[in-house]
This record gives structure tokens, sequence and C-alpha cells, in this order.
């Protein structure tokens, strides 16, 4: 989707990713392909896998094709690179990707997925800023200071955060965001009469874990309540469009929908995950992508409680 104009009609500006940070990614697509695509036999025989390097070249090129609407990450039992597609993205722009994947055409995998894939932002309620709501993912501290994380595109631009529409119950400000690339951000509760209990919904969390996949999760968000499935890939990119690119995601068959932005993906009482977008709804079902919640606690220096 192409830069978001939240309420009132006022653009955030959204940030580019460089040359240099796009060489970066590239090589840590390697790294990543390196853990996680088993070794082909001698031939590059797609029938036992592609090798790590083929598979991360795959996964430079769907980066360079830059076709919004589309998310990849390895899939170690085919050896393959696991393409979705989402209902904007033309058989054309698929065409246009195989191009520039060239002789690498072969390692990629391509999946419909319903609805279009986008960041799960709205103006209804919840934890509002000035134009937009979002969800609560995990309340954590620091010492005696107290926050809640959230996804960055939600507190991208953000300044004060509220209880209510109506914005006459502060929360606090945003003290981090990182937006794209990442998709986790970090508000203070500055109001002591706000409630910050260690739990999501009824949910105790004592911990958090890095997702696996087949890992049984739930999430929770504003629009949509509780909702569970399992985790279906890790290390996924993300392409929102606009330059909206972000990476190391956890793909689920959890559905989400606008305003569940920024809530919490759990295990038990493990939190594991913040919601970043996706495609679809929960009438029909959908994908949805969350970032690692373990890389947010550790920029910020924060822990669950």
């Amino acid at each position: 989707m192409g830069p978001r104009t939240p309420q009132g009609g006022r653009e955030v500006r959204l940030k580019r990713i460089t040359p240099t940070r796009l060489t970066a990614i590239a090589a840590g697509l390697a790294a990543v392909a390196a853990l996680a695509a088993p070794t082909a036999n001698a031939t590059g025989s797609d029938r036992e896998g592609y090798t790590a390097t083929r598979l991360a070249a795959a996964g430079a090129a769907v980066l360079r094709a830059d076709v919004a609407g589309t998310a990849w990450h390895t899939d170690p039992a085919t050896g393959t690179l696991v393409v979705a597609a989402d209902s904007t993205v033309a058989t054309a722009d698929l065409n246009r990707i195989r191009r520039e994947a060239g002789a690498d055409a072969g390692a990629l995998r391509v999946e419909r997925v319903p609805g279009k894939l986008t960041r799960l932002l709205s103006g209804g309620d919840a934890v509002y800023a000035s134009s937009w709501r979002c969800s609560v993912g995990f309340n954590v501290r620091s010492g005696n200071t107290y926050y809640f994380l959230t996804a960055g595109h939600c507190t991208d631009g953000a300044g004060t955060w509220y209880t209510n529409s109506s914005r006459t119950t502060a929360i606090g400000p945003t003290v981090g965001s990182s937006f794209p690339v990442n998709d986790y951000g970090l508000v203070r509760y500055d109001n002591a009469s706000v409630p910050r209990p260690g739990t999501v919904g009824n949910q105790e969390i004592s911990s958090a874990a890095n997702a696996t996949v087949g890992m049984s999760v739930t999430r929770r968000g504003s629009t949509t309540g509780t909702h569970s499935g399992t985790v279906t890939g890790l290390n996924a990119t993300v392409n929102y469009g606009g330059g909206d690119v972000v990476y190391g995601m956890i793909r689920t068959n959890v559905c989400a929908e606008p305003g569940d932005s920024g809530g919490s993906l759990y295990s038990g009482t493990r939190a594991v995950g913040l919601t970043s977008g996706g495609s679809g709804n929960c009438s029909s079902g959908g994908t949805t992508f969350f970032q690692p919640v373990i890389e947010a606690l550790n920029a910020y220096g924060v822990s669950i409680y």
C-alpha cells in the first residue's frame, strides 16, 4: 500500500531504505538462508531442495523486483523460497519477479493469499495516537518505569497516546519507534491511573520465546479479539509497498483485521510477537505476520513481567 494518510488528510512521510541498507539486508538474507535451507545435491535438483546460495539469490531477486503485496520466506522442508502474493499482485508482477530471479526462478514457490496485504492500522478504539488507533502488545518495564510494546508502524510519527477515542485520558508518549525494516515501538506509561497488568486479557504472560514452525499461538487485538492458529514460516520479508519493507517476520495462519496492529501474539504464558500486517479477515481467514517480540525487548532493554 502507499504512504499512510491518517484521518484529517495529513500525509506521514515514510522512511526509505538506502542502497547501503539494501546491501546489508541482502547479506542478511544469505545468512538466514544458510541457516534454514537444506543442502541440495551436486546438480542442484529442485527435487531435493535448492542450495543456500541459490535461495539467498532468489530472495534478493524478489526484493529487487519490489512488488507490493508480496512476502517471502525459506521453507526448510522443501528447500524453496515461498512467495506469498496477495490479490493486488498481477501475473505480470509475478513474471517480473521470475525474470529478476533468472536462473534461480525455479527456487520460487508462489502461493496466493486472499485479500490485500497491508499494515493493520485503523481509526477506531483501543489505544489512540493523534489520528489513528492500534492495539497494545505487551506491558513491559525497566526498573520502576513501565511501558507497552506495539507495532513500529503505529508509533511512527505518533506523539502522545490515549486510552479513549476522544483523547481525554493520556497514557504517555512514544519513546521508541523502529519502522520500516523492523516493526516495533515503545510507549511509556506516564499516567499512574492507567492500569498496566502483566497479562493479555485473562492470560498471564511470564516470559518471552522465539517462534518455531508448527507452534500453537494465539493473537489478541482490539478489533477482532482473540484468535488462534499456528506458525507457518520464519524470517519472512514483507513488502507492504511505498518503501515499507520489513524483515525477520513470523508468518502465521491466524487472522487479523485493521486496528489489530501492535496486538499480542503469545503461546501459553510466553510472549512471541507483535502484530504487523497481513491479508484476509476473520470471517474467511487470512495470513498475518508478526514482529518477533524478543528483538523488541532486547532493543529497548525492557522485560515482560
